[in-house]
């Protein structure tokens, strides 16, 4: 009887989530869709959301909205019945494979409003939940912490720190948020995301649109506290384990991306202020030197500029107070438009210094096939997605070997599948990071990967993930 009372609790708590999510994402679609937010060609108020003044009338749901909240009705119907019947696990797993249904509705929206609604879904716990363990083949330890897989979220999609925990909670190891401006920024003007769908590619110009470190702050200490107030529930904090379970906002590890506002004259002023502000509530910090979409920004790349840079925010870090744990790792973030010597120029730098981490790549301002030929590449911005895997894993591997293996790598660039996974860390990745996959291929794509990758290793004879980190280049 306990059983059945907990399966039919379940049952209407997934019957709530589903039904809330798909009332609120038809409400999204029908209002930003029928005003003509974000899309190209229309002209939106700046610093509005294209809504209807207050003695306006509603209006009418669109097509593309009705299709959505359909979506939205069947898989709350399914899902309450499914539930009734499966365990945690197959439950879990049959989520996960019904987003497959709903993810390319997505694509018929707008971009920005397509990745709105995917925020708003997250930071509301709207997105399934992942019940199950990882292979143990994933799980590795870096900078002290436990990660529980090497597959992370990459800057960019959760810009405000809006939905660390729901993230989080589909499965990634890490999840990185950013790049945050001191002040607050809109960013380019709209329309600046491009999609290449065939290609697997994006190109986008959004310029650090951010909400500020203020409000980011705000958002991520509140996310510390509910963490520690579970970890003294759990006990988790008297553990004796010298290896940290998990991160500060929950249990994988999350990342802090930096970056200068656009009108900045003082660029090492404006990570300076970001350290200081938001460094406490990451797992590791980023600085962002290599956006193509922040007039200079990339300059800061060059072998003195880095290193004043670096010496600056590594002595600001370390001047504030820490706990046993110390100060949060320090990552640079590269673009994959470099020359041999700029990249000789960043690695001395990084050894010298000893920097905690590399992040390879960036978005890349070149246009490689087969997106050259595209009508979208005449488009300024970076691109990311598939055409930018072979760039960035041949930087990814240079710098592992100009490094010595001596730096943690961070692989990214056009990862959408694990055996994509798995050739960055053979290249010499400790971590990956997706980003243009994702927005793709939606939540199911997270335990695909997982799941492939952990085929590759034991394919090749690796008992481990760390064993395998750079095997291409011994």
């Amino acid at each position: 009887m306990a059983v059945r009372i907990c399966r039919t609790s379940l049952r209407d708590a997934a019957v709530k989530r589903l039904g809330s999510f798909m009332t609120g994402g038809a409400r999204i679609c029908s209002r930003q869709l029928s005003s003509g937010t974000g899309e190209a060609g229309t002209a939106t108020p700046k610093g509005t959301l294209g809504t209807a003044g207050p003695t306006a009338k509603a209006p009418h749901p669109s097509k593309k909205g009705r299709l959505l909240t359909g979506a939205m009705i069947g898989l709350a119907i399914a899902g309450g019945a499914y539930i009734s019947t499966a365990d945690e696990a197959t439950f879990c797993g049959w989520l996960f494979s019904a987003t497959k249904l709903v993810n390319p509705l997505f694509a018929l929206l707008d971009a920005e409003v397509a990745h709105r609604l995917a925020i708003s879904a997250a930071s509301q716990n709207l997105l399934p939940r992942e019940k199950r363990p990882d292979p143990a083949i994933l799980s590795l330890e870096v900078w002290g912490r436990k990660f529980r897989n090497p597959i992370g979220l990459a800057a960019g999609f959760d810009k405000n720190a809006e939905a660390v925990e729901g993230l989080l909670g589909l499965g990634f190891g890490f999840v990185e948020v950013g790049s945050v401006t001191p002040m607050p920024q809109e960013g380019n003007p709209k329309p600046r995301i491009f999609r290449l769908p065939k290609e697997g590619a994006i190109i986008n110009r959004c310029g650090f649109n951010s909400e500020g470190i203020v409000v980011v702050a705000k958002r991520l200490g509140a996310q510390h506290g509910k963490r520690k107030m579970e970890e003294t529930a759990s006990n988790l904090s008297s553990s004796n384990d010298d290896v940290k379970q998990g991160g500060k906002a929950g249990p994988g590890i999350l990342g802090v991306n930096i970056g200068k506002n656009k009108t900045s004259e003082d660029a090492a002023a404006d990570f300076v202020q970001g350290v200081h502000t938001l460094s406490q509530y990451a797992d590791y910090l980023v600085i962002n030197v290599s956006s193509p979409n922040t007039p200079g920004l990339r300059r800061l790349q060059g072998r003195k500029q880095l290193k004043d840079l670096v010496k600056r925010v590594q002595a600001a870090r370390d001047e504030m107070q820490w706990a046993e744990d110390g100060p949060p790792p320090l990552l640079v973030k590269i673009a994959p438009d470099l020359s041999k010597e700029d990249l000789q120029d960043i690695a001395a730098v990084a050894l010298n210094l000893r920097l905690d981490g590399l992040i390879i790549s960036n978005t890349t301002i070149s246009r490689p096939d087969p997106v050259n030929s595209h009508p979208l590449a005449k488009e300024a911005g970076g691109l990311s997605g598939k055409p930018l895997f072979d760039l960035s894993t041949s930087i990814l591997r240079e710098m592992y070997i100009l490094t010595r293996g001596k730096i943690t790598l961070v692989g990214c660039g056009g990862i959408s599948s694990g055996e994509d996974a798995y050739k960055k860390v053979r290249a010499g990745a400790t971590l990956v990071q997706l980003y243009t996959s994702f927005a793709y291929g939606g939540p199911a794509l997270i335990p695909q990967m997982k799941a492939e990758l952990a085929e590759c290793l034991k394919r090749d004879g690796f008992k481990s993930i760390q064993e395998a980190v750079g095997a291409d280049c011994r």
